[in-house]
């Protein structure tokens, strides 16, 4: 059984730095073709999709967030990073780390239980 958990500080000062880490267990980071990412879900904008890394280590980005996104991968710990830099109060949302399946429809088919990040001084 996948199962995903996402690790972090659930407060961030503006203009800091967020990270955030996802640690996979029951599954490999590296199995093809399965690609791993970021979600968040904020009141007024909804679920949006952030980043995402493959099992090869590509990576691919929304180009609303793609200047101050990273995301990163430990394959020898399988687990895989978030870095969203320059936050202010609009990046206070419920973020998730997902699995997304090797189809060609971007099918999210395994969830962490996600957390609260708030911008805040």
């Amino acid at each position: 059984q996948v199962q995903l958990q996402e690790s972090g500080p659930g407060l961030v000062k503006p203009s800091q730095t967020l990270s955030l880490t996802c640690t996979v267990s029951g599954g490999s980071i590296t199995t093809r073709y399965y690609r791993w990412g970021w979600i968040r879900q904020t009141p007024g904008k909804g679920l949006e999709w952030m980043t995402e890394i493959d099992y090869d280590g590509n990576t691919d980005y929304s180009p609303s967030l793609e200047s101050r996104t990273s995301i990163s991968r430990d394959t020898s710990a399988n687990r895989f990073s978030l870095h969203l830099n320059s936050v202010t109060p609009d990046d206070t949302a419920v973020y998730y780390c997902v699995r997304i399946g090797a189809g060609w429809l971007p099918i999210y088919d395994f969830w962490g239980q996600g957390t609260q990040v708030t911008v805040s001084s």
